[in-house]
């Protein structure tokens, strides 16, 4: 009875790999092969989930409202985040796109000034920073470059998010065979040793 309930749940798991493996790759190769279809669902990605989350947020903070005494910065946050969906779905795809831009360029900027800083303290420890302040730079560039180039920014995180998609998906189907493969090695050592 175990035993088939473990197989059971192993050929499910090892199916389960291959669908999402399979899936995943069609989305990456799909984003490569139509990028104008995928910038206008990334955008309408944005903005259906400012929707789910400013809803979240608000029946959270209406929850909460007994036992945390700032409740209304969540509610804020909510209602914030809700219009901000409501606005891109009208002004689609311009608002979610132009979010996602600035969204990109603010992260690479301050993860840059993290990184400079970061150099700073290190040499003040007498520790290598070299690299740390090159990547910071790196990231310092990189945020300027996105905003003054909306564009190549956009290009860049569909591009991001389809290669993702590749990679997990190979990395999936990988583990789909090597769950075969580990099947019919521990198959053949259970026989091998039954026989013993």
């Amino acid at each position: 009875m175990a035993s088939d309930l473990l197989h059971h749940l192993y050929g499910r798991a090892r199916w389960t790999l291959l669908l999402r493996g399979l899936l995943a790759l069609a989305v990456g190769i799909l984003i490569i092969v139509r990028p104008m279809d995928s910038v206008a669902a990334f955008a309408l990605l944005i903005a259906f989930w400012a929707i789910f989350i400013g809803i979240s947020q608000i029946v959270e903070s209406i929850e909460a409202r007994a036992i945390l005494p700032h409740w209304w910065l969540l509610l804020l946050s909510g209602v914030i985040s809700l219009v901000f969906g409501i606005c891109a779905l009208y002004y689609y795809p311009g608002l979610s796109l132009t979010f996602a831009v600035v969204w990109v360029s603010y992260w690479l900027l301050l993860t840059g000034a993290i990184g400079i800083y970061s150099a700073i303290v290190e040499r003040r420890m007498n520790a290598p920073w070299g690299w740390t302040l090159f990547f910071g730079i790196i990231g310092v560039i990189a945020g300027i470059y996105a905003i003054m180039v909306p564009p190549a920014t956009l290009a860049a995180i569909i591009s991001l998010i389809s290669a993702f998609a590749i990679v997990w998906g190979i990395a999936l189907l990988a583990a789909f065979f090597w769950l075969g493969s580990a099947k019919a090695r521990l198959t053949q050592d259970v026989g091998g040793t039954a026989r013993v």
